[in-house]
């Protein structure tokens, strides 16, 4: 898990910050990125792709990273607007972006999760499945999750008809039926299908 981080050590990299999102796939609500920086030497057990982890875990994790010390990081949010009106795909690079200049300081080298880098004077790599292979993009994976979710459970009290809490947004039979009923709300992909069908 940490061999991304020490080659990129090894080349003179020091603040090396790893990059993932959450809410790619969606019917509704923002994608959310988080950029993370461990320093070297900055363990916290437990650490690993944040769709590996149970909720708990994973809750617990992400306050253990939040509240390190020596641990840096930073979220973007791109909401469902922005989404339909650039595509995930942008909308994804643009929270990444984001998150990237919400750290207290800037990296000098990134760890994209994916097969592709957002575009960035900051060098780094993209990593295939980077959230079960690199320690700062998991790391940063779970920061990413959290957040959304939290924000999913904010929304499902504005608008509890469509089971935000449940679903987080994804596609499931019973967000379907409860679109299908009440028709689409503000937090909807309008891009995405089945609602760009209707």
């Amino acid at each position: 898990m940490h061999a991304f981080e020490v080659e990129a050590r090894r080349c003179g990299y020091v603040r090396i910050a790893g990059v993932d999102e959450a809410g790619r796939g969606p019917l509704a609500g923002p994608v959310v990125a988080a950029a993370c920086i461990l320093p070297e030497g900055t363990e916290i057990s437990g650490v690993n792709d944040s769709k590996s982890l149970s909720p708990s875990v994973r809750a617990r994790l992400f306050q253990e990273i939040i509240s390190h010390p020596l641990v840096e990081y930073g979220t973007g949010i791109v909401d469902a607007s922005l989404i339909d009106q650039i595509n995930i795909l942008q909308a994804t690079f643009r929270a990444m972006l984001l998150a990237i200049s919400h750290l207290p300081q800037p990296p000098d080298y990134l760890l994209i999760d994916g097969n592709r880098m957002p575009r960035t004077q900051v060098p780094g790599q993209a990593i295939v499945r980077g959230d079960s292979r690199c320690y700062s993009i998991a790391a940063a994976s779970i920061l990413a999750k959290e957040t959304r979710d939290a924000l999913m459970n904010t929304y499902d009290s504005q608008w509890p008809e469509y089971g935000f809490a449940k679903h987080k947004g994804y596609g499931t039979r019973e967000h379907l039926q409860a679109i299908e009923k009440y028709g689409p709300c503000p937090l909807h992909r309008i891009s995405f299908e089945p609602l760009k069908s209707r």
